[in-house]
């Protein structure tokens, strides 16, 4: 084998190995919410949604986060006008399921329930997984909220996660 048909095999290596790591996401495009503080609050960041092959891809930056588990759902209405996110409603549920953990099957949770963000001594935290039961086409106009405390993942109807401390609109990226 030549230097030259060596180069070309590794950079193909690459990038298949860039496509693989990608986990079939198309990174044009994607939806985003980007988060706002409630009143009193300071939680900020951003939300992306990508659609790929095993459903979407949801990859968060949050800050201005107390140490800790903080429960992360996505709600009903795309407003987060109220000082408290009330306005942004219920956990997003049109299958009518109990609450429950991100990993259970679609009768056993809200489709909004996507468990906890572990925010570290900084107040940081990131999240990233698929989850294979949300709709990519759905999401545009939901919310996105981050609260307080930590989602138990059993307690009825939203998971004891405490106050909604962040809210974000999920919309078109750019």
């Amino acid at each position: 084998m030549t230097l030259r048909s060596t180069r070309r095999l590794a950079a193909l290596l690459l990038i298949a190995g860039a496509a693989v790591l990608l986990g079939g996401c198309n990174s044009k495009e994607y939806l985003k919410a980007a988060i706002a503080p409630t009143q009193g609050n300071s939680a900020t960041g951003e939300v992306r949604f990508y659609q790929v092959d095993a459903g979407v891809r949801i990859v968060a930056s949050i800050s201005g986060l107390s140490p800790g588990k903080h429960g992360f759902h996505l709600h009903e209405k795309g407003d987060c006008s109220a000082p408290d996110a009330m306005s942004a409603g219920g956990h997003y549920n049109p299958l009518g399921a109990p609450h429950g953990s991100p990993d259970a099957n679609r009768t056993a949770r809200h489709l909004g329930d996507l468990g906890n963000l572990n925010a570290d001594a900084g107040g940081k935290a990131t999240y990233d997984r698929v989850d294979s039961l949300l709709v990519y086409a759905d999401l545009a106009g939901l919310s996105v909220l981050v609260h307080g405390k930590e989602d138990d993942l059993t307690s009825q109807p939203a998971g004891d996660a405490g106050p909604r401390i962040g809210c974000g609109v999920i919309q078109t990226g750019e």
